[in-house]
C-alpha cells in the first residue's frame, strides 16, 4: 500500500506536465478570428510639380505626414493554412504640407483616407503550431473624405486665378491599390493570439484644386502624389 501512495503524486505531476506540453489548438479550417489594434502608416512618398492650368510651376511640391489609427480585422480560415482577411479601421487623417517654393505656406490641407482591404494569406505550420508566420497579397480600395484647404493657400490660388478671395475646392482621386503582406501570429491558447504584420501598398493619387475665375470659368491646380505606404500593424486576436 505504501508504494501505491508514492506512485499517486508522481502520476499527478506527470498529468500536469502533459497538460502544459499539449499543443494549443491554433487556427484551423472553419475558424474565424477577429483582431483589433494599432496601425502606423509610414509613407515612401514623392510629388510632381504643381501645375496651374497645365503649366508646371518650378520648385513646387508637397509632403504628406505619416499617420496612426485603430484597425479591425476579420479572418476566415478555409483550410488549416489558407485564409482571407478583411481589413477595416478608423480613417486616418493626413496632413499635406508645402515643399520647395510652397514651404512658406506650411500646412496647406488635410484629408481622411479610407482604405478597406481584402487579403488572401498562407499560414505556415499547422493547427497545433503556437507560432505561425504567414505571407499574403490582395488589394485595397482607397478614397478620401473631409478634404480641406487652408485659407492662406486658398488666397494664393485665388490670386493666381485672378479672383482674390474666391474659395478653392479639392478632389483626390480614388484607386484600387495592390497590397503585399507578411506577418506572424503567436497563439497564447486556443482562443487568444497576438499578430504583427507589415504591408506594402502601391498607391498614388491625383489632386485637383479648383478655383472659380471672375469670368465664371475654373482654374485648375493639379499634382500627383506618390504615397506607397508601409503599414505596421500590431493587434490582439480572438478565435471563435
Amino acid at each position: 500500500m505504501k508504494k501505491q501512495f508514492n506512485v499517486l503524486p508522481k502520476l499527478a505531476a506527470l498529468s500536469v506536465l502533459a497538460a502544459f506540453a499539449a499543443p494549443a489548438m491554433a487556427q484551423q479550417a472553419g475558424d474565424n478570428v477577429v483582431n483589433a489594434g494599432w496601425a502606423h502608416i509610414g509613407l515612401n512618398q514623392s510629388s510632381e510639380l504643381l501645375k496651374i492650368n497645365g503649366t508646371a510651376i518650378p520648385n513646387t511640391g508637397a509632403h504628406v505626414s505619416d499617420a496612426d489609427t485603430l484597425i479591425l480585422q476579420f479572418t476566415h480560415f478555409f483550410t488549416d493554412n489558407i485564409a482571407v482577411t478583411a481589413d477595416l479601421g478608423i480613417p486616418p487623417k493626413f496632413k499635406l504640407n508645402g515643399a520647395g517654393a510652397l514651404q512658406s505656406q506650411g500646412q496647406i490641407g488635410t484629408a481622411n483616407q479610407w482604405s478597406p482591404a481584402l487579403l488572401a494569406k498562407y499560414y505556415f505550420g499547422d493547427a497545433n503550431s503556437q507560432f505561425r508566420p504567414y505571407v499574403g497579397a490582395g488589394a485595397a480600395y482607397v478614397w478620401y473624405s473631409n478634404i480641406k484647404i487652408n485659407n492662406n493657400f486658398q488666397q494664393l490660388l485665388g490670386a493666381v486665378a485672378g479672383n482674390p478671395g474666391a474659395p478653392t475646392s479639392a478632389d483626390l482621386s480614388s484607386s484600387l491599390a495592390p497590397v503585399a503582406n507578411v506577418g506572424m501570429v503567436y497563439n497564447f491558447d486556443k482562443n487568444w493570439s497576438a499578430n504583427f504584420s507589415l504591408s506594402y501598398v502601391k498607391l498614388s493619387t491625383k489632386a485637383d484644386l479648383k478655383t472659380q475665375r471672375l469670368d465664371g470659368t475654373t482654374s485648375h491646380a493639379t499634382t500627383k502624389l506618390t504615397l506607397d505606404p508601409l503599414v505596421s500593424v500590431l493587434t490582439i486576436g480572438y478565435k471563435f
